[in-house]
């Protein structure tokens, strides 16, 4: 499928500082997989610019993994093609794409030290003894593992293992660096540390990179795009703040960040949702059935006498959930939509309305997110 136009976020995509000159584009085209009768991929196409850091994204059995197995040559699709710049590698074997690989489970050398794991691909290529202990020492400092070099991989926490994966993935200076879930196996502390290192890793080196997650979170902090997929096909790629922000339809609104959803009437270019009358920046269909998309942290409790110029729902509140910095509201709307929306826990708001309180929410028409009906409706 052809890919929806998008867009950069200041600080990201390719004209960001630190790109290289010498990182290489990847092009699928038509890539199709299917073990038996079942398809994984079906007539994907998708293009990483150079010095891209690019997430695939999308729920278990998407296909994600597939896509990027594919491209590291570690599985063979049954059509379609690969390249890597102006190099067709779609039959090249996995050694002979010069591409880095950071595993899951890291697949690291249990009998080997930390040096000998990180100087392994610079090894394989004949690299000189004195070039491979320099590079090696480069590696294990840039990731701040200087003197370990001795250690041995059971000696290591999750982190510092994850660490000498990573170096040695770059150690050979690869072009291209591919990464399948490499903080899956950490705690949540950690793990968000390491998205930082790793998003500031990618801008030092200007490597072109292709991640693979189903953390949502995860791809919205690291992305300079992000493709989400969903049965075998790309179905959004984009700049994390437009996924975001203007989702398309209702899976990728479903899948990154949270939402409720209320069903909308269009008659004759007025839309209804709610027994409200609902203005939005872009109206999908003129007649017919659609979607509004509410994002919690946008949705406003409203003091009496506030809410001009917006969309607003008279509702009851059902329940609130202790989140630490925010208190999640649950509201039962007039129509008996359940909605949510997020509250500080210090400060005005502090104090949430108790269960059954009649009360007013409001979301700005800049904030409005109307998604046509997919099942149809009327342009």
């Amino acid at each position: 499928m052809r890919q929806a136009d998008d867009h950069e976020e200041p600080g990201r995509g390719a004209g960001a500082a630190g790109r290289s000159a010498t990182a290489l584009p990847i092009a699928v085209r038509r890539l199709s997989k299917a073990y038996g009768a079942v398809p994984v991929l079906q007539d994907v196409d998708l293009d990483v610019r150079p010095g891209e850091f690019l997430t695939l994204l999308g729920p278990s059995g998407s296909g994600k993994t597939t896509l990027l197995m594919a491209i590291a040559g570690f599985l063979r699709p049954d059509r379609g093609s690969i390249r890597f710049g102006e190099r067709e590698v779609v039959r090249l074997a996995p050694h002979k794409r010069e591409i880095g690989m950071v595993f899951q489970n890291y697949a690291l050398f249990p009998h080997m030290d930390v040096a000998r794991n990180v100087g392994f691909p610079l090894r394989l290529r004949r690299v000189p003894v004195t070039e491979i202990a320099r590079r090696v020492e480069a590696a294990l400092e840039m990731f701040q593992l200087g003197g370990f070099g001795g250690r041995r991989i059971d000696q290591l926490s999750g982190g510092q293992r994850q660490r000498v994966a990573l170096a040695r993935a770059i150690v050979f200076e690869p072009r291209i660096i591919l990464m399948d879930e490499p903080l899956s196996a950490l705690d949540k502390q950690l793990r968000e540390r390491m998205q930082i290192e790793l998003r500031q890793l990618h801008e030092r080196l200007g490597t072109t990179t292709v991640y693979v997650t189903h953390d949502q979170r995860e791809a919205l902090t690291m992305s300079d795009r992000i493709a989400i997929l969903d049965r075998g096909r790309i179905v959004r790629i984009d700049a994390p703040r437009a996924i975001y922000d203007e989702p398309g339809n209702r899976f990728v609104a479903e899948f990154i960040g949270e939402s409720s959803f209320l069903d909308v009437t269009v008659t004759d270019g007025v839309c209804r949702a709610a027994g409200a009358v609902i203005l939005a920046p872009h109206l999908p269909i003129r007649q017919g059935r659609g979607t509004m998309v509410l994002r919690p942290e946008r949705l406003r409790l409203l003091a009496a006498g506030e809410g001009e110029g917006m969309n607003c729902f008279e509702g009851r509140v059902s329940g609130a959930i202790y989140q630490g910095d925010t208190l999640l509201l649950q509201v039962v709307l007039g129509d008996g939509s359940p909605v949510s929306l997020r509250l500080a826990t210090r400060g005005a708001e502090a104090a949430p309305p108790p269960a059954g309180a009649a009360v007013r929410l409001g979301i700005t028409v800049a904030d409005t997110v109307l998604l046509a009906d997919e099942a149809g409706g009327a342009a």
